[in-house]
């Protein structure tokens, strides 16, 4: 008689590593990045690592939180309704990106008004946008898949999306550009016909160079920043610094701690510039290690989706794959200075409690389909 196969289920204990082990790392660089900063600003260098602890915390529960419920609940309706809790989080997300825009509610700091208040809480609409767009579109794949293999499939789908890039790029054009990412990243992965993605990427992109040239003057001038970074003046001036950070390190770096260009030169360089600071300070090295580290945090993601029981769990890790790819490849792509200045952080390392908290939000819902993939 032959043996019978025994499945069991559990998290993913390398995704879970990994995830914790980069935001650690990023932890540990926010220190380094930001002492020196908040030493001579607010005469206490743990300021800003503190608060990355804390969003970090908050996450770490989030993700765990969210890893334990089933994740087919958010599909299910409420009561007699047809709506559920996708629903309620998409309309939320629109409704916060439309009250921040209004004067006196929205709060703005560095020319821009991006955040909202409660209580003590200080926190930005977009990133809850894009946690939104990504179980909005695994939903609406899981509804009707056959409907994105037609163009006009593809713009109903998108149309949801496009209402909230709309009103993000009001705000912030580079958190457009990656929602506008993640949704045709998914739209693409969920469709059995691919030809009609092209002419809507170079569309896309057509309408990105207008906004950028035609649009206010700062982001012309990043563009002519980028073509002409020694004569950009102050455009270009941090991602100079960054080069120079970058050009310092060499093979192995300065040492931990040992970056020149963090002591004023680049910016707030715990935010998005950070890479160019792990750079100068573990150098080549170093920063070939993060990227190998967000590579197998891509594969273990992408693993997971390719073994998901059903459409709506692996469509959910392919948006979080694709917005984690997004935010590292044009944060690694602007700090070279390959693309102009877009403003993206980097996950996971980069400074921003509300972007921690959700992101590691997002790795709770792919620990919660992993423990529904079935393991020998």
């Amino acid at each position: 008689m032959a043996k019978r196969e025994k499945f069991y289920y559990q998290y993913d204990f390398l995704l879970l590593f990994i995830t914790i082990a980069i935001a650690l790392f990023g932890v540990l660089m926010i220190y380094s990045t930001s002492s020196y900063t908040a030493y001579v600003k607010f005469d206490n260098p743990y300021r800003f690592v503190r608060q990355q602890l804390l969003g970090l915390v908050i996450g770490v529960a989030a993700m765990l939180l969210v890893s334990k419920i089933d994740y087919q609940v958010f599909i299910q309706g409420l009561g007699r309704l047809k709506i559920n809790l996708i629903h309620i989080l998409y309309w939320a997300a629109v409704i916060m990106q439309t009250i921040v825009l209004i004067p006196g509610i929205g709060i703005e700091a560095n020319g821009a008004r991006r955040w909202l208040k409660l209580g003590p809480v200080q926190f930005q609409p977009s990133e809850i946008s894009k946690i939104a767009v990504i179980m909005f579109l695994a939903y609406a794949v899981y509804k009707s898949r056959r409907s994105l293999d037609s163009f006009l499939g593809f713009l109903r789908v998108a149309a949801y999306a496009g209402v909230l890039i709309v009103l993000v790029a009001a705000q912030n054009l580079s958190t457009a550009i990656i929602i506008a990412g993640i949704t045709v990243g998914m739209c693409f992965v969920a469709s059995k016909k691919k030809g009609y993605f092209l002419a809507c990427g170079l569309a896309l992109g057509g309408l990105s160079a207008a906004y950028i040239f035609l649009g206010a003057g700062f982001r012309a001038s990043r563009i002519t920043a980028w073509r002409d970074l020694e004569n950009s003046g102050d455009a270009g001036m941090q991602i100079l610094q960054g080069l120079y950070a970058i050009a310092s390190g060499g093979i192995f770096g300065s040492g931990l701690g040992q970056s020149m260009q963090k002591l004023g030169y680049i910016p707030e360089a715990y935010n998005d510039m950070i890479f160019a600071v792990i750079c100068e300070e573990l150098g080549v090295v170093g920063a070939a290690m993060v990227m190998i580290a967000f590579l197998l945090l891509l594969w273990r993601i992408v693993l997971i989706a390719c073994n998901a029981p059903d459409i709506f769990g692996s469509m959910l890790c392919i948006g979080v794959m694709i917005h984690i790819a997004v935010q590292v490849v044009l944060n690694i792509a602007v700090v070279t200075n390959t693309i102009p200045s877009t403003g993206v952080p980097l996950p996971f390392i980069s400074y921003g409690g509300t972007a921690s908290a959700i992101m590691m939000a997002e790795m709770g819902l792919v620990l919660g389909v992993s423990r529904q993939v079935k393991i020998k």
